[in-house]
């Protein structure tokens, strides 16, 4: 995904199901305001209205992607111009996706975002947008077939995590470490299940993964095992072989539960007869 922090002028920004353009474009996002402590005490009266606003999101988002099937999300900045070569990566990752069953989920913006979108649409497979209401003009990049816009970031973070079996990351800036150390917490939490995280490029994650299996490991900040929710490699094929591999090993560790189960129930039906 990541939202770094350029515009796209012309596309509009998207408030809800509003689109805005030019000067009416708002100051403050909803995040801003709803996080906001400072002010008179209408909160009291302005919060209720916006729990209500945040319900509907969750319910449009969860109704949207309801039926996306198998999907991958990738995250990467929307800075990277169209000719870069990470920007023929991010398409290359998203085809071989999709060649492999997937549907591809992005941020829906510019950069990588775009390049993920665009190798998903243009080999045939779904190609997911999940955009966020920005104080700059952003938009849908125009290869996204399904997009859902938010105005709040945990809203739209639910979507990424509930809908994706695994997150392949590109390089990218804050809004990129954001999504990949979430995505860490609740792998390391045991929040979700072990889904794959991959982060593509050697060259620009090696210094971050030296630092957090050195400094932060020494300091007993995490443990040995918490190094292993990582995965790095360079190119599109490693990427998408660690997504299928472990997708491979998650289904069936969920077939076996599921028998288990069933076999439970029978022995519990026989054992009443």
């Amino acid at each position: 995904m990541s939202d770094d922090g350029v515009s796209a002028p012309g596309h509009g920004y998207r408030k809800g199901p509003v689109l805005l353009r030019g000067e009416q474009i708002p100051k403050t996002t909803s995040d801003q305001r709803l996080l906001s402590g400072a002010g008179s005490a209408d909160w009291v009266h302005g919060d209720p209205w916006r729990v209500m606003r945040i319900q509907s999101e969750f319910v449009e988002g969860f109704g949207a992607l309801a039926e996306v099937g198998p999907a991958v999300s990738v995250f990467g900045s929307a800075r990277v111009p169209v000719d870069h070569a990470d920007y023929a990566l991010g398409m290359e990752v998203a085809r071989l996706l999709v060649e492999s069953g997937y549907a591809v989920i992005t941020g829906g913006g510019p950069g990588i975002m775009e390049a993920a979108n665009r190798g998903a649409l243009e080999a045939g497979g779904l190609s997911v947008g999940l955009g966020i209401e920005l104080p700059f003009e952003q938009g849908m990049n125009r290869y996204v077939e399904l997009g859902v816009n938010f105005r709040y970031f945990f809203a739209r973070k639910t979507m990424f995590v509930k809908y994706s079996e695994g997150f392949v990351v590109m390089p990218g800036g804050f809004g990129t470490f954001d999504e990949l150390f979430e995505a860490m917490t609740l792998v390391q939490t045991h929040k979700v299940i072990s889904f794959p995280i991959v982060l593509v490029g050697r060259d620009y994650w090696q210094g971050l993964l030296d630092w957090v299996g050195t400094t932060v490991l020494d300091r007993g900040m995490i443990s040995a095992a918490d190094l292993e929710l990582l995965q790095v490699v360079d190119t599109a094929e490693e990427a998408v072989k660690i997504v299928l591999e472990r997708g491979a090993e998650l289904r069936a560790a969920e077939e076996a539960a599921a028998s288990a189960n069933a076999r439970a129930e029978q022995a519990a039906q026989d054992s009443g007869r």
